[in-house]
C-alpha cells in the first residue's frame, strides 16, 4: 500500500510539473524578397512586433527578407507546401492563380497612388483579394510600394528609345506585352538577380519603384532613370487557406488585426519613402532623372494603351472600368 501511495504521489508531482510548463509558441514564417528598409520590409517587422506584443505566448513571427528563404519564383509554392505562412508577392506574380489581378499591370491605368488606393478599397478592389481562394490562397490586404519608373543604360524619352533593348520584368504576360508594344525585349528574371544583370549589362534596363531602385542600388548601375509613373507596384499579403482556417477563431482575429495595422504602417512609409528615395538617388549623382514633357509622355501612353484591349477579356471589362473610375 505504501508503494502504491508513493507511485500516485510521483504521478501527481509529474502532472503538476507538466501543467506548469509553458508550451513553446508556434513559429510563423514571413518570407519576402526585398530589403528590410522598404515598405514591405517595415510592414513585416511591424507585424512581427505587434504579434509579439499581443499574442507572443502563442505565436512568434520570424521575418526572412532579401530572398533568404525563397526567391520570388518559389515563395508561392513554399506557402502552399506550408514551408512559410505569410508572403507578400507583387500583384504581378498571381497571374498563374487568377487573371483578374493582371489589372494592376496595365500600363498608365492609374494617374496616381491615391487612385490606386481608392480602387483597392472599393468593392471591386476588395473582391479581387478573394480571387485566389480556389487555388488554396487567401489575400489578406494590399500593400503599397509605389509607381514604377524606367531605368536604362541609355536615355529613354520616347518609345523609340526602347527599341531593341532588353528589360527585366516580373513574371507577367501583361508586362511582357507592355514592352513588346515599344519594340523592346522583355525578360522574365527573378528580382534577386536584377542588380547583377544590370551590372554586367546582360540587360539594358528594368522597371521599378523609387524605393526598390534605391534600396537595391539599381541606381548605381543605371545611368538614366525616366520618371514615367507608368505602372503600379503593389503587393498582396497572402497566406494559405490551410494555415489560416486551422487557426482558432480568436487567434485568427488577433493576427488579422495586427496585420491590418502593419499594412497601414507600411503604406504610410511607402508614400513618404518614394519621394525621399527619389531625392537620395538625385543627390547621389549616380543616375540622371529624366522628366518627360507632356508630349513625350503621351507618346508612351498611346503606344502602350492597346495592351488594355489585349487583356480585357481575361481581366474582365468591369474590373478595368472600376479601376478607371478610381481616377475621378
Amino acid at each position: 500500500m505504501k508503494k502504491l501511495t508513493t507511485m500516485f504521489s510521483v504521478l501527481a508531482l509529474c502532472a503538476g510539473m507538466s501543467a506548469g510548463v509553458q508550451a513553446a509558441p508556434d513559429t510563423i514564417k514571413f518570407s519576402h524578397v526585398v530589403a528590410e528598409n522598404t515598405p514591405k520590409g517595415q510592414m513585416a517587422l511591424k507585424f512581427r512586433d505587434l504579434v509579439a506584443e499581443r499574442i507572443g505566448d502563442k505565436y512568434v513571427v520570424e521575418v526572412y527578407p532579401n530572398s533568404q528563404l525563397f526567391g520570388d519564383g518559389k515563395e508561392m509554392e513554399a506557402l502552399l507546401l506550408g514551408d512559410v505562412q505569410f508572403i507578400a508577392p507583387s500583384l504581378s506574380k498571381f497571374s498563374k492563380y487568377t487573371k483578374k489581378l493582371q489589372v494592376y499591370d496595365l500600363p498608365f491605368l492609374f494617374k496616381d497612388m491615391e487612385a490606386v488606393d481608392r480602387f483597392q478599397q472599393s468593392s471591386a478592389g476588395q473582391a479581387l483579394l478573394s480571387s485566389v481562394n480556389s487555388k488554396g490562397l487567401i489575400g489578406l490586404g494590399y500593400l503599397h510600394n509605389g509607381l514604377k519608373q524606367l531605368s536604362a543604360n541609355d536615355p529613354l524619352r520616347v518609345p523609340a528609345d526602347a527599341d531593341g533593348k532588353k528589360f527585366r520584368i516580373m513574371s507577367s504576360d501583361v508586362l511582357a506585352a507592355q514592352f513588346e508594344a515599344v519594340e523592346a525585349v522583355p525578360l522574365k528574371k527573378p528580382f534577386s538577380e536584377v542588380f547583377t544583370l544590370l551590372q554586367t549589362r546582360a540587360i539594358d534596363g528594368q522597371e521599378n519603384t523609387w524605393s526598390n531602385i534605391y534600396s537595391k542600388k539599381f541606381f548605381e548601375v543605371q545611368p538614366y532613370i525616366t520618371e514615367s509613373n507608368h505602372g503600379v507596384l503593389d503587393y498582396m499579403v497572402t497566406t494559405s487557406m490551410e494555415f489560416w482556417n486551422d487557426l482558432p477563431d480568436g487567434d485568427r482575429a488577433v493576427l488579422k488585426k495586427a496585420l491590418d495595422e502593419a499594412v497601414a504602417h507600411g503604406n504610410a512609409i511607402a508614400n513618404d519613402k518614394a519621394m525621399k528615395d527619389r531625392q537620395n538617388i538625385l543627390d547621389s549623382g549616380r543616375s540622371q532623372i529624366i522628366t518627360l514633357t507632356d508630349a513625350e509622355r503621351q507618346q508612351w501612353v498611346e503606344v502602350m494603351k492597346p495592351v488594355w484591349d489585349q487583356f480585357q477579356e481575361e481581366i474582365g471589362p468591369e474590373v478595368i472600368e472600376a479601376a478607371v473610375a478610381s481616377n475621378q
